[in-house]
Order: structure tokens, then sequence, then C-alpha cells
């Protein structure tokens, strides 16, 4: 296992968006299912359930203490990027019971080789169509840091 020290996500309050860097000590194939395959997903996020594959595939992502959040893939270019809108506004207190890309941010998940494994980023955009944008983002800023600590808790694991 790496003992690399990953930053936590940031904020950047000019573009209404979250990203975070991190280096994952396991090939892009690894790294790639574990992002773009719901039962993979499902260990290091949320329960996650898509029905179809690819782009336009719609489901929901669910934690035991909230209801499900609706999602769609938006775009994939395999091993290297997948794309996801979802109506995770924590902010709202609400959650719609079907997809709504009116109100929805993307997060944009991007993969590339990196010296003993894969460079992971995502970016969360659309920020501006939630009821509170700086409160969801502060949220999601805390969400990305915790959920893609262990990802590459699981994944360097070898599990």
């Amino acid at each position: 296992m790496s003992i690399t020290t990953n930053q936590p996500a940031v904020v950047d309050e000019g573009t209404f968006s979250v990203h975070r860097t991190i280096q994952i000590a396991a090939p892009v194939p690894k790294v790639w299912e574990a992002v773009t395959a719901p039962e993979h997903i499902s260990r290091w996020f949320g329960h996650t359930e898509l029905a179809g594959e690819g782009a336009g595939a719609t489901g929901t992502m669910s934690w035991p203490d909230r209801a499900a959040i609706p999602l769609r893939v938006e775009a994939i270019d395999p091993q290297r990027m997948v794309a996801y809108r979802w109506n995770n506004d924590d902010a709202s207190g609400t959650i719609p019971e079907t997809f709504d890309a009116a109100s929805s941010t993307m997060f944009t998940f991007t993969l590339e080789p990196a010296d003993g494994g894969t460079r992971l980023t995502v970016v969360e955009t659309g920020f501006t169509a939630t009821s509170d944008a700086a409160e969801n983002m502060a949220s999601h800023q805390e969400g990305w840091t915790f959920e893609l600590d262990k990802l590459v808790a699981l994944l360097e694991s070898g599990s």
C-alpha cells in the first residue's frame, strides 16, 4: 500500500465548483471500474443503481440516512472520463423523485496514468442551479474529501 498524502477537496467560488485531485496506487482499469460500475461505486460511495449503460443511463444513489438521489450518466470516454449529473441539493432538504436536469450539478471524474497508479480528478459544477450554492459547495467539499479517501483506502487495500 502506498503512503500518499492527498489534499482535501477545494471550493472555487469564482467558478462555483468543487474539485479534488488524488493519487491512487492502483492501475487505471481498476479505478475506472470503481467509478463507473454500480456494484463498485456502491462499495465506497452511495449505493448506486443504474438502468442502462453509457451516456443517458439513469438511476439513483442512496445512503442509509437519506432518500435516493436521482442521477444520470452524462458522458463517457472509456478509461479516461465519466460525468454524472445528480440532484444532490443538501441545502434544500428535499430530493426530487425523478431526475431534474434544471436543478442538478455535474461531477466529472478524469483518470490519468501516473507513477505507480492513477491520478483521479473530480470536478463538480453547476452549484448556481441549487437552492444555496455556497452551502452546497461547502457540503460537497466535505463529501468529496471523505468519499474519495474511502476510495483510496479501498483500492490500495487490494479489495
